[in-house]
Order: C-alpha cells, then structure tokens, then sequence
C-alpha cells in the first residue's frame, strides 16, 4: 500500500540566490531545460523551443492580463493598508475579493482612502475564502482609478522594483483580471509565437484568472488535505476543438493546464474550477507543459508531481547544480509526461 504524501515530498532548499529578481532580456533568452524522461535532461533555450514541437502539436496558452491590483491606501485613524484586488464580482468591477493588510481589526464599512485623503473604497465585510475581505469602490467608474492608483502585484519573494510593467505580461495578454502573471508565458516574443506558427503548429487560448492560491503555501502535513480556492476559467469553442484533433496537447503553463483539464473532468467550458491536480490524477488533455521552476511546498509543485512523478527532483537538482534562475522571472524546463 502506497504511504500518504508528506510536504517533505513536495519540499527542497532552493539558494536564495536563483531566485530571479529581474525579468531576462530579450524574453526568449531564457535557459530552457528538457525533460528527457530516464535519459538525463537536456539545456537548451527558449528560442529553440519551435523547434521541439511536432506535427499534429498545439499550443495552448492562458491569455489572462495581470490587473495592478496592488493598492497603498490609508484608514481614518492613518495606518497604512495594503489591498491585493484577486477577482472582480461585479460587472462594473466595483466589488471584489481582495487580500487585506493588515486585516484583523478591520471592520465592515469602514472606508479606505488614498494618500490625498480621497476616499476609494469600503471593506464589505469577510469574503467567501476565509482570509479574504469583499471591498466595493465608492466611484463608478473604477477601471481608471485602478491603473492610476495601482501597482503591479509582483510576488512577495521580488524585492527588486519592476521598471517596465509589461514585462510582468505576455506578449498575448488581453484582459485585465488576474492578481499574478501566468508567468511561463514570459519567455514569449511575437518572433517566437511567428515561429510556432510557422511550424504549422497552432495556438490557440483559455482565459484563467489567476488569484488567490499562486500566494498560498501547503502548510498542512498531508499536503492531499490542502483547501484550494478556486479560479474562474473559459474554455473557448476553438480551442476545444484544436485541442480534441491534436495529436500532443502542449499546455503553456500550470495554469492552462488547469484550465484545460477542470473542462476536461467537468465537461464545463467555463465556470468557477477548484481542481486539485495530485499524484494519480488522469490528465485527460495536457500531453506536455513547458513551465517554470516553482516554490517549494506549493499547489504548483504538487501538479509538477503529478505530471511526471518524482523524476522532477532530478530536474530540479539539475537546474539547481547548473544554476537555473527560479520562479516567476526565471527559466523554463519542458516536460512530457509520456516520457518513462
């Protein structure tokens, strides 16, 4: 009988020095390391990668845009509050989820202003995910009140400041909802998705908003009982269809990948998804992802483990060894999941 999963399988030292704090320039200058299965994995870069698709591939990436969802504001009494905007629940984009900090004296009804003293918005109360707040705006129209007052919400482990704001998006970013960048679509150029196409490999979207959980570590010992709040998500006709006739599925990201199989086990092409991808899950969809290197004890690290076992160890002491930068402004490795 197989032993419970423990967070010391989803756990590694990573040198605080491979986390990159600055994105590569140009984008498809990136390290990109190749899952070679049993065989010993192979460095290439990402310039290279049109060359690795096949035919009968398609290309699937996560057209999400990354909100500047980061708001500095100030309560009545003069403390400094943090507001991490993670998911619209309005059509007018006037009510939120958001992370509050700090939150624990926060009261409902109590409005937030910005350093001006105009007021901007007012804490609702609890949201629906524990550790969240639901926030309305006190303006109607929000969208530019956001892009003025907004920072972009770069991940707690940058501490470097981003000079362009358009290098925490893709190249094919469309609309603005997510409170993190889907971020293995960084390594892309327009030169680089021409490339693709020119190799008659075609590629095609899904829209997931990516929130509240890119933040949340595993913290509970049997990393299986982890709560993973959940994301909306769109599966377009098109690609449904691209995505049937293909003979390998090559998902650009953890969060396409979560996409395309929540529409996979579910049959729902767009909706609310709080897939957990564990060891033993049957991917319906993804054949290949091409992903970052990630957090130890993550979700993400979790749905690495269970696309290719724990040969992602192997991977991981590689990049590691040959000094692969990490996270979400690092390389890229490649994995096939049919690989032995």
């Amino acid at each position: 009988m197989r032993r419970l999963m423990q967070l010391a399988d989803i756990d590694y030292q990573l040198p605080e020095q491979l986390i990159a704090q600055t994105p590569i320039e140009p984008r498809d200058s990136a390290r990109l390391l190749i899952d070679q299965g049993s065989g010993a994995p192979r460095d290439a870069v990402m310039r290279d990668f049109a060359q690795l698709l096949c035919d009968g591939d398609v290309l699937v990436v996560n057209d999400t845009k990354v909100l500047p969802a980061r708001l500095h504001l100030v309560r009545a009494t003069g403390g400094a509050v943090e507001v991490l905007l993670l998911e619209s629940l309005d059509a007018t984009h006037r009510v939120w989820e958001a992370l509050v900090r700090p939150g624990r004296k926060m009261k409902p009804g109590e409005v937030l202003h910005d350093g001006g003293g105009a007021p901007v918005l007012s804490v609702q109360g609890r949201g629906s995910q524990g550790d969240t707040f639901r926030v309305e705006f006190v303006v109607a129209d929000v969208d530019p009140l956001i892009e003025r007052l907004g920072e972009m919400p770069l991940p707690p482990y940058i501490s470097q400041r981003l000079g362009d704001a358009n290098r925490y998006q893709t190249v094919y970013a469309r609309d603005p909802k997510s409170a993190a960048a889907p971020t293995a679509g960084l390594h892309f150029t327009p030169e680089l998705l021409a490339a693709v196409r020119a190799q008659g490999v075609p590629v095609v979207s899904v829209e997931l908003v990516v929130g509240l959980d890119t933040f949340a570590p595993v913290t509970v010992d049997n990393p299986l009982e982890h709560v993973i709040h959940s994301e909306s998500y769109h599966v377009p006709a098109e690609t449904q269809h691209a995505v049937s006739s293909a003979k390998r599925v090559v998902a650009i990201g953890t969060t396409a990948t979560r996409a395309l199989e929540s529409f996979g086990a579910t049959g729902q092409a767009s909706g609310r998804t709080n897939l957990f991808i564990t060891r033993g899950f049957s991917f319906q969809h993804v054949d290949v992802l091409l992903t970052n290197f990630h957090m130890p004890r993550t979700t993400l690290l979790l749905m690495i483990d269970a696309f290719v076992g724990e040969r992602w160890r192997r991977l991981y002491a590689h990049a590691i060894e040959q000094e692969y930068r990490f996270l979400s402004f690092g390389d890229a490795m490649l994995l096939d999941r049919h690989h032995a």
